[in-house]
């Protein structure tokens, strides 16, 4: 985690115990009078007590909200990117990224539900898949189920890298795992490249990127963001990754609180231009596994979708 991010975290947590420590102290010396009959039965009515009070409530309601409801309550975002490398045709993609499952199903039949309303091309995974190995037959059962008329491809997250390698996780899910490896894929006789790497592979960028011709619509996935500005010249269109989870926690007006990531905030979530490349990353699907907090708050669930479009004329 980088420095700057700890002493972030460092300072939210104060202020929220602060906050309760001080609504404790405050709830103890109403009690301590009551008992020993002191007139201090105004003093939760005091102007600094009602704001102490209100910011306590406030915080109960966020942790209700962001434990209860937001992380089921999932996001299809929606991107359209043109281009003149496409001259007639459309492209649907679709991007999910840190399903995170637990053995306990959470989001994994509403993903399928919405993925499959939305008429994909091409599915992308851009890794992260489980928390646990007993939660391999929903993951695999969630990617199966998951339709697109092309392809569906997925690259491996610090999840599977670290923990599930021996694991087979993508046999009969009809999701192709890429690593070093470029596709072309076709519609309508008009040609995009998907490519991509594991997160433990950063050096294959150039070699999977070499085949990809100039004019060539490029995708490319990884699961972290950290390749982004090592770009230029390489000619990727799109740059699909996940992982920060939009920090999984996000403030108003600052944002996420932790990403995990090189560049800290840079490139928490969302869409980015970088050089020529456009790069997106996806908040995820699911929830870090404990100890980390099973909350969300300012940061739902996405589903991202991409529709690859020829440039307008004067465009």
């Amino acid at each position: 985690m980088p420095t700057s991010e700890r002493i972030v975290l460092l300072i939210f947590l104060l202020v929220v115990a602060g906050i309760y420590f001080l609504e404790a102290v405050l709830l103890i010396r109403f009690a301590v009078a009551k008992l020993r009959h002191k007139s201090k039965a105004n003093i939760l009515l005091m102007k600094p007590a009602l704001v102490l009070h209100l910011l306590a409530l406030i915080g109960i309601g966020c942790l209700l909200y962001g434990f209860f409801v937001e992380p089921n309550r999932i996001e299809v975002t929606n991107s359209p990117i043109q281009t003149d490398k496409l001259k007639a045709t459309t492209l649907r993609i679709v991007h999910i990224s840190d399903l995170h499952c637990d053995k306990k199903a959470r989001n994994e039949q509403r993903t399928v539900e919405l993925i499959n309303q939305l008429g994909a091309d091409i599915i992308v995974f851009t890794g992260d898949a489980m928390n646990t190995a007993s939660a391999l037959p929903l993951f695999k059962s969630t990617m199966k189920n998951l339709k697109a008329s092309l392809r569906k491809f997925a690259v491996r997250g610090n999840f599977e890298v670290n923990l599930w390698r021996n694991l087979d996780l993508y046999s009969e899910t009809g999701f192709e795992l890429l690593d070093g490896k470029m596709v072309a894929v076709s519609k309508n006789g008009e040609t995009i490249h998907v490519s991509g790497l594991s997160c433990d592979n950063p050096a294959g960028l150039k070699d999977v990127l070499s085949p990809v011709a100039k004019g060539d619509f490029s995708v490319f996935l990884y699961h972290f963001s950290d390749l982004v500005e090592s770009m230029e010249g390489l000619g990727v269109d799109l740059y699909l990754s996940g992982h920060t989870h939009g920090g999984q926690v996000a403030l108003p007006f600052y944002g996420a609180i932790i990403t995990l990531s090189k560049f800290g905030k840079k490139y928490e979530s969302g869409m980015y231009a970088v050089g020529d490349t456009t790069l997106y990353v996806n908040r995820g699907i699911g929830l870090e596994p404990r100890p980390a907090p099973q909350v969300r708050f300012g940061a739902r669930p996405e589903i991202a979708v991409f529709d690859i479009s020829p440039a307008k004329e004067g465009e």
